[in-house]
């Protein structure tokens, strides 16, 4: 293949990756898996860094050859390409990595894939192929993956005109590999990772320190001039050729033990070693010389930078509220009926000659009023902390929580009241934003699930017949609503708000013959004869207290939220306002928004309820005997 690029030109070249190298997770990249990226050129980047483009450092071209690919890179004049150029220059990054994608595989065989861009890493402790992706496991896959290959970077470019026979008898010249007994301790340190270099500089660091701690009682007129002449002098370098130990020095045996201890995998890491070691060892410099050793060992890194991930209740239907509400620009809301229900009193009569005609009865006229409220959301942050914190932008963040708290708040109050006692503070006070479920009956129909009468319905008088408790329920909860919806006088098709419990135990409802009822969330909703199901965590375990005094527990609402009227004037909107304190040095945030909210039709509503009171004892209560 005629190259479209001049050998001599590329800053460094090596192998992307090489024929029949078995990664960590049993796979084996074949040849020719990439000869379709023969020839093309693709962007050189800085360790699979895709987000920003000062990480893109130049372009490498490919080539395919019968051991693997081939790649030349070439360094942008940027910044951050000269930097890239430096680094391999001195040897600091010695490794490259290939991004690849439509990967297809045969059993443990990688027979075919597309490499997107090739990258430089950091060299890997233990040089080898290993493939950082979970690529299935099927005949077939069509996945995406980091490829690394562990093999050197090469400078030089005298051997491109050498034919793979010349270069296979250099190969067989070169000295044999080292094997672990003949390794020294400067294979082993090079082989460490940087991180762990480190580590054990700095241990070996306080190891040296312990000995000029010990202060003897006094000194000659010699011990001090030789202290003096020490101050003034390096001190020994624990690498170096000649050896002088210490008794508060880790030696080159224990240095060694602790290394191959750590890099074997039944250890897993530098810090297990060092324990493991000093437990082993109790008379050794790392047992009595070092407290405090935790904090040695690099920080905590987090697996998913940025932003802390928000742990919260299931938000997604509240979303689904806020936009089914209807939104008015009327915060202040009144609402008229004329109950014809009397119907007898308003019958129209037949007329008798010779009789005087009568008057029909009288109507009602029904009406209530409500006035808007302000609910809000204030919070602050200290300046410094602003500034510190880099991870992420930590007011947009702060934002992005208060308006999902005030978003909730609104939605839950507008469907079961926000949970606060009468006169409490921060209450959102119930004749400004109407509860659904608290409703009067003249909007709101309450009807009881009775799963005992269901039970007995369904045995008849076959009180041997066994029915599963989840088909009862089922059977109590959909018969209660379609018989309540015979009263129902809301627009539009509803949707059923319940617990996600609820909606569990009616899609395993089986019959007699164990098959279930209900295959899918769609059947069950045609069941319950409405638009669409959606869970609300919030729901479980909510009860409310008849004026008989009976305890009664929410098990879901149907209605058509289009009948529900939120309303706000211009300015009422939820509306986002900032001051800075120069005072506390503080970022003070307030979001609010001044609305009402109120159910406009009458019989809109249906609210499912089981009757949960306790049980009155027998002959009454006499605890107090």
């Amino acid at each position: 293949m005629e190259r479209p690029f001049s050998v001599a030109d590329c800053d460094f070249s090596g192998w992307a990756t090489r024929n029949d190298l078995k990664c960590s997770d049993g796979l084996v990249i074949r040849r020719d898996a990439f000869k379709g990226n023969d020839g093309i050129k693709v962007p050189l980047v800085w360790n699979h860094q895709h987000n920003d483009p000062r990480n893109v450092l130049g372009h490498a071209w490919l080539e395919n050859r019968e051991e693997g690919v081939y790649t030349y890179g070439f360094f942008n004049d940027t910044e951050s390409g000269e930097i890239g150029r430096v680094l391999v220059k001195h040897g600091d990054i010695e490794a490259l990595s290939i991004y690849a994608n439509q990967l297809q595989k045969n059993g443990p065989d990688v027979l075919h894939g597309c490499i997107c861009e090739v990258s430089l890493v950091h060299k890997g402790a233990n040089p080898g192929a290993f493939i950082d992706s979970m690529l299935s496991h099927g005949e077939e896959s069509e996945e995406e993956a980091i490829i690394y290959t562990g093999m050197p970077l090469c400078l030089s470019h005298a051997d491109e005109g050498k034919t793979p026979e010349e270069k296979k008898q250099e190969e067989d010249k070169a000295p044999p590999a080292k094997s672990e007994e003949d390794e020294t301790i400067g294979d082993v340190v090079k082989s460490m990772s940087e991180k762990q270099q480190n580590v054990m500089y700095a241990l070996i660091a306080e190891a040296l320190d312990e000995k000029g701690k010990e202060a003897p009682a006094e000194k000659t007129e010699t011990e001090k001039t030789d202290d003096n002449k020490e101050e003034n002098t390096m001190k020994h370098n624990i690498f170096e050729g000649d050896q002088q130990k210490q008794d508060t020095v880790l030696s080159h045996a224990d240095q060694a033990s602790i290394l191959s201890m750590a890099k074997q995998n039944s250890v897993g890491s530098f810090q297990t070693a060092l324990d493991i070691y000093a437990e082993q060892n109790p008379n050794s410099a790392l047992a009595h010389g070092i407290e405090g050793i935790d904090t040695l060992f690099p920080e905590y890194k987090d697996v998913r930078p940025g932003a802390p991930e928000m742990l919260t209740t299931d938000q997604g239907w509240v979303n689904e509220v806020l936009k089914k509400v209807h939104k008015s620009p009327i915060s202040r809301i009144r609402t008229r009926q004329a109950d014809l229900r009397n119907i007898e009193n308003l019958r129209a009569r037949g007329y008798q000659k010779g009789k005087e005609k009568k008057y029909v009865g009288n109507f009602s006229l029904l009406h209530r009023t409500t006035d808007p409220q302000t609910i809000y959301v204030k919070s602050k942050l200290d300046r410094d902390d602003i500034i510190d914190i880099q991870d992420f932008d930590v007011v947009q963040y702060l934002y992005t929580v208060d308006r999902m708290n005030l978003n909730e708040e609104l939605a839950t109050a507008i469907l079961i009241g926000d949970g606060r006692e009468v006169g409490a503070e921060g209450k959102i006070a119930e004749d400004k934003i109407r509860p659904i479920w608290l409703d009067d009956e003249l909007y709101t129909i309450h009807a009881d699930v009775d799963v005992a009468g269901m039970k007995a319905t369904l045995q008849g008088t076959n009180t041997a017949a066994n029915f599963g408790d989840n088909y009862v329920y089922a059977e109590a909860v959909i018969q209660s609503l379609l018989y309540a919806r015979e009263k129902y006088k809301g627009s539009g098709t509803p949707d059923f708000y319940c617990t996600p419990h609820l909606v569990n135990v009616m899609l395993l409802a089986r019959d007699m013959n164990g098959r279930r009822i209900y295959d899918k969330v769609s059947d069950l909703t045609a069941a319950l004869n409405v638009g669409k199901i959606v869970t609300v965590e919030q729901f479980e375990g909510k009860t409310r207290t008849t004026s008989d005094g009976k305890t009664k527990k929410l098990m879901g609402l149907m209605v058509n939220l289009a009948d529900y009227s939120l309303g706000a004037t211009k300015g009422g909107e939820i509306t986002h306002f900032t001051d800075f304190d120069i005072d506390f040095n503080q970022e003070k945030s307030l979001l609010e928004t001044r609305c009402s909210g109120a159910n406009t039709r009458v019989l809109s509503a249906i609210a499912l309820e089981e009757d949960v009171t306790p049980a009155a004892k027998p002959g009454g209560d006499h605890s107090g005997d």
